[in-house]
């Protein structure tokens, strides 16, 4: 599938939680989209279809597509630790992750246009690949050029949240990967052992 670029509150209601952040449309309509809207009777949704869907949330919620969402899958189920729990700290290790994670976007398609227009350095050089993976000790930076950006200056004047896993420095507007976070610090409601159910069939 193409990165989705459409109603967010029509897929907020298709998973019945806003998984693009706080949405009025959806507060009003919590129900699936579609004429029939909340009175549609489904059949009974199969193990195959409800591991398929979390699939789908954590997708569209990250913005990844079906080739590097299985590239992720393929590197945590190389690693030593639970699959599930592995796939979610190379999810959060992505570049335009880290960037909506330290507040310099305030959503991750944002990060992902910062990153890809150039705006954001990694250690001093310029990444301009959403799904670049930091390690361990890597700094994001916005780049010297891109500072006075209204954009930027916006999401940071209301950033609000701090993570255990990032420091954040705003004198030098750059941010530290300090480690891979612990799957119970990362925030998104993803049953992620659905996912590692499906890719292992």
């Amino acid at each position: 599938m193409a990165r989705y670029t459409g109603p967010k509150t029509k897929i907020a209601r298709k998973f019945h939680e806003p998984i693009y952040g706080p949405d009025k449309n959806y507060e009003k309509r919590p129900y699936a989209p579609g004429m029939h809207g909340q009175n549609k009777r489904r059949g009974k949704t199969s193990e195959y279809g409800i591991q398929l869907q979390e699939k789908q949330k954590a997708k569209y919620t990250y913005g990844i597509l079906e080739r590097q969402f299985r590239k992720l899958y393929a590197e945590a189920s190389r690693r030593g630790g639970v699959t599930g729990e592995e796939l979610m700290k190379l999810i959060e290790a992505r570049l335009d992750n880290v960037v909506y994670r330290l507040g310099i976007a305030k959503s991750r398609a944002q990060a992902r246009q910062l990153v890809s227009h150039r705006h954001i350095a990694v250690n001093g050089n310029v990444v301009n690949i959403p799904s670049y993976s930091l390690k361990v000790g890597d700094v994001v930076s916005v780049r010297e050029r891109s500072k006075s950006l209204e954009i930027i200056a916006d999401s940071l004047a209301s950033r609000a949240n701090n993570y255990s896993w990032l420091e954040w420095d705003a004198n030098t507007m750059s941010g530290k990967f300090m480690n891979f976070p612990q799957r119970a610090d990362i925030p998104e409601t993803i049953n992620e052992q659905l996912i590692v159910e499906l890719y292992s069939k």
